[in-house]
């Protein structure tokens, strides 16, 4: 073939691959934005709007799921599906900076956040009649979901944190980290664009596996079907990360070296549930707030990292147990 026939085919492929890419970022785009209409209600606080959700039977007892970094109140709704399966009432707001919740009208400093993000959350309970409930914090949220029940322990029956961000005595800020200082910049080039956080998702799920779900991709091996599309979920379902950046920013410089918190004086029960190969490392920050909590119950799984892959279903049936069992 002469020299312009390779130029035409090259671009002819060239164009062809284009066209399939955006197709395909195209339809998960829409894919991603799919569970996210018409799901929420707006509650206007003191700091301003909080977005929430609910799922579960009305007259259940009530549960606020707290979610993590890079979430929204539609992994909170994921993550409380079996909750809510168990009769219990999934109350699931977007924190600040994710979704439908935006920042704070004011400036606030990131060590304050999780506090002022508690206060928030009280309103959001008391505005909608809810209380006491079973407070459920999520690794980042754990910081916020602490802070409630120790500003507001009128509203809070209980505390169940997982996979916790919280204070580990001697660690330096972001020893926690799963990525090194080389690709923290691509990190965060990545949450800056919906397109880049996509193609990365798509081109490299392993790698994203690693570094965004702090999870060895290696775990995925031999698990079943149902487990692996699980964490395919949580990850697709960063997306629209560009409606959640403000969050994970907020979320990062919180966590980055969090101030140990007074545990001592939680007075409801607390489960603290972790794993010790989380690479984020918050089996360290589990042990010990388990060990300063009077009465915590720990469950720290040896493998599974910050998914907890392979424990799903025993992590929620944990959960489950210990809410029923408030009641005995």
């Amino acid at each position: 073939m002469a020299t312009g026939g390779w130029l035409v085919a090259g671009a002819a492929a060239a164009a062809v691959t284009g066209w399939a890419i955006r197709a395909a970022w195209r339809r998960d785009m829409a894919a991603a934005r799919a569970p996210l209409a018409g799901r929420a209600r707006l509650f206007q606080g003191p700091s301003g709007p909080i977005e929430y959700a609910e799922a579960g039977p009305a007259a259940g007892p009530p549960v606020l799921m707290v979610h993590g970094s890079g979430g929204g109140f539609d992994h909170g709704l994921g993550f409380g599906a079996a909750l809510a399966r168990h009769g219990l009432r999934v109350i699931a707001p977007s924190r600040f900076g994710y979704l439908g919740s935006p920042m704070p009208r004011e400036a606030v400093p990131a060590e304050a956040m999780p506090a002022v993000q508690a206060d928030a959350l009280a309103h959001l309970l008391a505005g909608l009649g809810r209380g006491p409930v079973v407070v459920v914090g999520g690794s980042a949220g754990a910081l916020s979901a602490t802070q409630l029940v120790l500003r507001h322990p009128h509203l809070c029956r209980a505390l169940v944190l997982l996979v916790p961000t919280l204070h580990v005595p001697g660690r330096r800020a972001g020893a926690g980290s799963p990525s090194g200082a080389a690709v923290a910049g691509l990190v965060r080039a990545v949450l800056g664009s919906d397109f880049l956080f996509w193609l990365a998702m798509r081109a490299a799920p392993g790698l994203m596996t690693r570094l965004v779900l702090a999870t060895d991709p290696a775990l995925l091996a031999g698990t079943p079907e149902s487990e692996r599309r699980r964490l395919r979920d949580v990850l697709f379902h960063i997306l629209p990360v560009s409606a959640r950046r403000a969050g994970i920013l907020a979320d990062t410089a919180s966590a980055a070296a969090p101030p140990p918190y007074p545990v001592e004086r939680i007075a409801c029960p607390v489960l603290v549930i972790g794993t010790r190969d989380d690479l984020y490392g918050t089996a360290a920050a589990a042990i010990d707030t388990a060990a300063r909590t009077p009465g915590a119950r720990l469950r720290l799984f040896d493998t599974g990292g910050h998914l907890w892959v392979g424990h799903d279903r025993d992590l929620w049936a944990t959960v489950a147990a210990f809410v029923d069992g408030l009641d005995a």
